[in-house]
């Protein structure tokens, strides 16, 4: 295989294998909220002391099996093919022609664009494997925050250590120091912002999954990159709120999730940084 070949061979397969993970993140961001449901009613129903655990389904990753969401008919192999089944079908179930939200492809597609330009970039590497899997956890963690106003501990921490991890075996361009101390002080940054909006307001202005995911951001950028983070997000949440008073979708005081527009804080502080800073 000549150079030419192989520079566009490992994009390329790295896109397929993106389009395979993008599918299964549109499973873990549909299903993880619930499963986190599900054991809380068991949890409920021990400190209760119930015995009526056994009626509680068992609700998992792998059971029950794809189905579609308006008929719960079991999914086909066919019909699980990442963005050519969407678009086969053009955007319907095949059983009840129910519409499939358009999100499911899309969420396919960057996931594999994110997969392949971390290839691109570092080609077959330890570090192209960790920044794929830090974005497209972050990209889990927005959509979930965004339907449920959750940020799973399940997600958070373990990609908080794995930012530590990666630091340490020199994934990543920071050193396991200055992962430590950024996911220190990310977390204390929000708890302590916090802290003061509920002395000064007596309300919780955001919720603890916030300083964790702002911790994991540190642990990954680094503990320089907090301001700007926390003031993108800001701004974008600021934003966001407004253009949804202004359309008539949000009502006084209620809550917006934070962790989309940490995010998004997050995309934009690395877009306005060298390339060579992924090395």
């Amino acid at each position: 295989m000549d150079l030419e070949a192989t520079a566009w061979f490992w994009p390329l397969a790295a896109g397929l294998v993106g389009l395979q993970i993008g599918s299964f993140l549109n499973l873990l961001v549909w299903r993880l909220p619930q499963m986190m449901q599900h054991q809380w009613q068991r949890e409920f129903a021990m400190v209760n002391a119930q015995a009526q655990t056994e009626s509680i389904p068992v609700f998992n990753l792998a059971s029950p099996a794809s189905h579609c969401t308006h008929c719960h008919t079991p999914l086909r192999v066919r019909d699980l093919v990442p963005v050519l089944s969407f678009v086969w079908l053009k955007g319907r179930c095949a059983h009840c022609h129910a519409k499939v939200s358009w999100r499911y492809p899309v969420v396919e597609a960057v996931v594999a664009g994110v997969w392949a330009f971390c290839a691109w970039h570092s080609g077959l590497s330890f570090s192209a494997l960790a920044w794929a899997m830090f974005v497209t956890v972050l990209i889990a963690l927005a959509l979930i925050d965004a339907d449920t106003m959750l940020l799973p501990d399940s997600l958070t921490l373990p990609l908080m250590w794995a930012g530590m991890l990666c630091a340490s075996l020199g994934w990543i361009h920071l050193s396991l120091e200055q992962s430590v101390w950024g996911a220190a002080l990310g977390y204390g940054l929000l708890w302590s912002v916090q802290w003061v909006f509920g002395w000064i307001t007596g309300k919780q202005g955001m919720g603890e999954g916030d300083y964790k995911l702002l911790a994991a951001l540190g642990a990954w950028l680094g503990w320089s990159a907090l301001p700007a983070l926390v003031l993108l997000g800001s701004v974008s949440g600021v934003l966001f709120a407004i253009y949804q008073r202004v359309r008539g979708h949000l009502k006084a005081g209620e809550p917006l999730p934070f962790g989309p527009h940490l995010v998004l804080g997050a995309g934009l502080f690395k877009l306005t940084l060298p390339l060579n800073v992924l090395a």
